[in-house]
């Protein structure tokens, strides 16, 4: 994201020396560049009391089973998510459960409780997490960021954090094997927010101010989980670095994590209905991201408000429902909480009920969150648990034909 912050305390210039003016030594801080694509896209100097490579062990992180299977024989799926849920909560990063993966991106589900997670680095990609419900901060080596119900909380590769939650917070995680942005045709040729976007620079908020730990335990060590790859797939490591990485007293650049959230996401409406990518909020590689939320519906007199039958030809269609009463579903058996999956080669719509029930609508109160993929999907272990057998044949009316 090519829009630059300054947190904490920085040096005049980059790459000279910079020093902690309170102790008598004068030491040095360590200077860390986190930068994109080598150094050759967007990057932020941390300026850090301790050594950010300074580990002192390092084991196994057994990660939440990531088995997946194919969508063989080939079926579009609805899958209850707050099925998933645990009494009391999970831990918002080791419990998530897998729902979807494909080699670009990876799916899953969580509903927590009020502890904080361990401390977490994602070696493989961005995330982009949807705040389903719920609240608390997100602790990161650049600081704190607040998140609330409807927020899209991006948290670049590799950043070191921990979720910190002061409710039962439902999370629906996207993480990416590379990195996310803001769809190019919303970009100046320099990286500012075009004013045809849904949103702009005032909607994305980030770290304020340095986040230190202080006292005995900025020096003690502490595990960090880290999410990485190799290549029998993706696996977890558990450093021991030697002292807390809350450490950053100031940096600046154009890399750090931010909440966007979806009613500051502005619908872009027409005279006859709209395809999915004016609902984009965000892209990846060989995926986007896409908020459908209440907004006025087409207005020539004869439109048909609901979604016209399509086959994604190059995709597979993810759309987790979050509020309202989505219209092109009604009579399918989908709800608040529920995911379906439209794969490529489907031709898919809404349930034939919907379509003369919108005629004459003049807006729609729903919200859902769209993951659209251009390699096709594969079930994870949580998929079979929530699965609903009887979707796949709500379109022809009843139940799965004999035979």
């Amino acid at each position: 994201m090519a829009y630059y912050s300054r947190v904490g305390d920085v040096p005049r210039t980059r790459h000279t020396q910079h020093r902690d003016t309170s102790r008598e030594d004068r030491r040095l801080y360590r200077e860390e560049l986190m930068g994109e694509e080598g150094f050759s896209s967007d990057s932020s100097l941390l300026y850090h009391r301790g050594v950010p490579s300074a580990v002192v062990g390092a084991g196994t992180w057994e990660l939440p089973d990531q088995s997946r299977r194919p969508n063989h024989p080939l079926l579009p799926r609805h899958l209850r998510l707050h099925d998933l849920a645990v009494p009391g909560g999970a831990d918002a990063v080791t419990g998530r459960r897998q729902v979807l993966a494909n080699h670009d991106v990876r799916i899953s589900y969580v509903v927590t409780g009020t502890e904080p997670s361990p401390l977490y680095r994602d070696a493989i990609g961005d995330e982009v997490v949807f705040v389903e419900a719920g609240s608390g901060t997100v602790e990161t080596v650049f600081g704190v960021v607040p998140y609330r119900t409807g927020d899209l909380v991006v948290v670049p590769r590799a950043t070191t954090h921990r979720w910190v939650p002061t409710e039962a917070s439902s999370l629906y995680a996207i993480e990416a094997t590379g990195h996310v942005a803001p769809p190019k045709r919303y970009l100046s040729r320099y990286g500012q927010l075009l004013e045809h976007a849904p949103y702009c620079e005032r909607d994305l908020h980030g770290p304020t101010e340095p986040l230190l730990v202080e006292g005995p335990a900025a020096d003690e060590p502490v595990d960090v989980l880290v999410k990485h790859r190799t290549s029998a797939g993706v696996v977890g490591t558990r450093h021991t670095v030697a002292t807390h990485p809350f450490d950053v007293v100031g940096w600046d650049g154009c890399l750090y994590p931010y909440t966007l959230n979806v009613e500051n996401f502005m619908p872009i409406t027409g005279k006859v209905h709209q395809p999915p990518p004016v609902h984009q909020v965000l892209e990846g590689w060989n995926f986007v991201i896409c908020t459908f939320l209440p907004r006025k519906v087409d207005y020539h007199p004869l439109a048909v408000p609901v979604p016209y039958y399509h086959s994604n030809v190059d995709s597979d269609e993810v759309m987790f429902y979050v509020g309202g009463d989505y219209e092109a579903r009604k009579g399918s058996g989908v709800g608040l909480g529920s995911v379906s999956l439209h794969p490529g080669g489907f031709p898919h719509g809404p349930q034939p009920a919907a379509i003369e029930a919108s005629l004459g609508a003049t807006e729609f109160h729903e919200s859902a969150v769209m993951v659209d993929t251009f390699a096709p999907l594969e079930l994870g272990e949580a998929a079979a648990e929530v699965d609903d057998p009887a979707y796949a044949w709500t379109w022809a009316g009843g139940p799965r034909p004999a035979g």
